[in-house]
């Protein structure tokens, strides 16, 4: 995106990935973009505190949650903050791990590992695509419960995921383009939010981890992976 938009300020743009476009100055707000940009984010910051929750539901017994972000951009500051304000009334101990290169994380979530009743959030990152196999190895190898953002993380091991639909904003796009190429302004076509949100639950690696899945988790999964 940053290339781009020093390329050309007068070519339309839409994007279709970025988690903050206001925070990483591509926007001026979501409801006016302004300027030449516009089109989808897919992550609300809101979301993050979910996450948690939803570790303590399917894994009581954890105590202790390592968060893993991306503190190179700004989105991995904002996720780890809302997570910290839901964290006390749930009991939960949080240490932040961040996703510089594989050797840190590994390093980090081995020695986090050593101390029991722990699980691991992996929040919404390009950090965490491209290391998301080496993470949901790590987890599966030292027993740790773990949240993921997107369905694609449970659906090749992880074991539950929430987040939003990452498909959907691609339909989504072609309708902007549609609507640009018939005359209107990316300024004036507002960034929009996430509205269909999917749950995916891998039962396999519930009986992995010795994990009873509650009722309530396994009524609200879309996906079950058994």
């Amino acid at each position: 995106m940053v290339a781009l938009q020093q390329t050309t300020r007068t070519v339309p743009i839409i994007f279709v990935t970025i988690i903050d476009p206001v925070g990483a100055g591509f926007v001026e707000s979501l409801a006016r973009p302004g300027g030449n940009v516009t089109g989808f984010s897919l992550f609300e910051y809101g979301l993050s505190g979910k996450w948690l929750e939803l570790l303590k539901e399917i894994a009581p017994g954890v105590m202790r949650v390592a968060v893993l972000r991306d503190t190179a951009v700004g989105s991995g500051v904002g996720q780890y903050a809302i997570i910290q304000a839901v964290a006390p009334s749930l009991g939960v101990e949080l240490r932040p791990i961040d996703m510089r290169d594989p050797g840190e994380i590994e390093r980090a979530v081995v020695a986090f590992a050593r101390v029991p009743n722990s699980g691991l959030i992996i929040v919404g990152s390009p950090s965490g695509t491209v290391h998301r196999n080496l993470i949901i190895t790590l987890a599966a190898r030292h027993q740790l419960p773990a949240v993921y953002p997107l369905a694609y993380y449970a659906r090749t091991g992880g074991l539950i995921s929430y987040g939003p639909d990452s498909v959907d904003p691609y339909r989504s796009a072609a309708g902007y383009v549609d609507r640009i190429l018939k005359g209107e302004k990316p300024a004036d076509l507002p960034v929009q939010t996430p509205t269909k949100y999917e749950t995916v639950l891998n039962l396999k690696t519930a009986k992995a981890l010795g994990l009873d899945v509650p009722p309530t988790v396994l009524a609200r999964a879309d996906e079950v992976i058994e």
